[in-house]
């Protein structure tokens, strides 16, 4: 068994010990009514716009979420939230370089003492998390589930479900689809891109995403037969039976959309797999990328 896969599997337990930690880490995490830039790049960029819309969403105030190669931290912000596993992510510390000197920065990260860590005024460490695997998948949904819990989010369903995900087969048909396109509504809109990224990093497969609403507005001229529409929301009726008649495998929501992800990891790694790649290095990428 890959690497990634065990990671995969612990997600239950990694879940569950973060929560146990909530209480230590909310005097550190945004307060309601703070005004919030949330930076990451890659899967903690998916992650940070995920935790921005359901933050404002639930009434905690506005939340914005940036790419850390694009942030725009000169706003009037109370806080700013990094999200970043290795905590040496070229952009992310060159963010928090530039952040104005009031702004209070709070990091999360699974290494202790690194550079991101190191700048930070605050620093939530979840090093049990941690991956060998070059691909984050175990890390960054205990992230989520953390921020969830904190926002006052009901994860219950999320617990429940994710051993189905591990346990459930996958279907034959997404496994040989020719073609994936995630959907994603609101909060889970994050979830869908992050769930398109795992297939693409791990299988070099070729996968989109794309929010629900936004997909009938030209992407759905890819769909057809061959290929696949996995959504991790409720559809409306009508966009639903537009993309049947594609011809395209349709797969609706079955699970909580935390769960639905980690079933698209498990689907990247035999992908991957069955395309003879090592899921856990990936071609062309690395576990942190640190630029010159």
């Amino acid at each position: 068994m890959s690497l990634t896969r065990q990671e995969i599997d612990s997600q239950p337990q990694c879940w569950e010990h973060a929560l146990k930690q909530l209480s230590d880490h909310t005097q550190v995490l945004p307060a309601k009514g703070e005004r919030v830039a949330v930076i990451g790049c890659g899967t903690s960029l998916f992650m940070a716009q995920a935790y921005a819309h359901l933050r404002e969403d639930l009434g905690h105030g506005p939340t914005d979420a940036f790419p850390a190669s694009a942030a725009r931290l000169d706003r009037p912000y109370d806080r700013i939230l990094a999200l970043t596993r290795s905590g040496t992510t070229t952009e992310v510390l060159s963010a928090l370089g530039t952040a104005p000197s009031a702004t209070r920065l709070t990091t999360i990260t699974a290494v202790p003492r690194s550079p991101a860590a190191r700048a930070a005024d605050d620093v939530i460490i979840l090093d049990h998390a941690d991956e060998g695997s070059v691909v984050q998948t175990r890390y960054p949904t205990t992230q989520l589930v953390l921020l969830l819990a904190h926002l006052g989010h009901d994860v219950e369903q999320a617990l429940t479900d994710v051993r189905t995900a591990l346990s459930t087969p996958l279907d034959q048909r997404l496994l040989a689809a020719e073609q994936i396109t995630f959907l994603g509504e609101c909060w889970h809109t994050g979830l869908a891109h992050e769930a398109a990224l795992k297939v693409r990093e791990a299988a070099a497969h070729w996968t989109e995403s794309y929010s629900v609403m936004e997909y009938r507005h030209g992407p759905i001229a890819v769909a057809g037969p061959g290929r696949a529409v996995w959504s991790l929301s409720p559809l409306p009726a009508e966009l639903a039976a537009r993309i049947e008649a594609t011809g395209a495998h349709l797969r609706r929501p079955q699970l909580d959309p935390l769960a639905e992800l980690v079933l698209a990891q498990r689907l990247a790694v035999r992908r991957a797999e069955d395309a003879g790649r090592d899921p856990d290095r990936p071609a062309h990428l690395t576990r942190s990328v640190v630029l010159a």
